[in-house]
């Protein structure tokens, strides 16, 4: 299964120069690497990212991440996958843009909620 990442145009300029990432800042202040589920991934966008441009989707292999990723509840007593060790690039299974239309976020191809 794949988890996704939404991140700011910066944040991923940051992890393709850097290779690695502890996350935004409000990953860095939580302690780990927020991330969701295809389910999830709209909602994230409108909650957190509303009317941001630029954005990109990392989607990562919850397998691959291994006993790293914890699931853990969060809003509305979900279950949010969160990453307890930095996001690499080499985590990445693809990436892709999540483009702006009408004011609504548009999940890139290859998100089946």
């Amino acid at each position: 299964m794949h988890v996704f990442k939404i991140l700011r145009p910066e944040e991923w300029a940051a992890l393709h120069r850097q290779g690695e990432t502890a996350g935004a800042p409000i990953d860095v202040a939580d302690g780990y690497v927020h991330f969701s589920t295809a389910a999830q991934l709209a909602e994230t966008a409108a909650r957190h990212f509303a009317g941001a441009e630029g954005l990109m989707v990392l989607a990562a292999s919850s397998d691959a991440l291994g006993a790293a990723l914890k699931w853990e509840v969060s809003r509305g007593g979900a279950e949010f996958p969160h990453l307890y060790r930095a996001l690499r690039l080499s985590d990445a299974v693809w990436v892709r843009e999540m483009p702006l239309h009408d004011g609504r976020h548009v999940l890139p191809e290859g998100v089946a909620p």
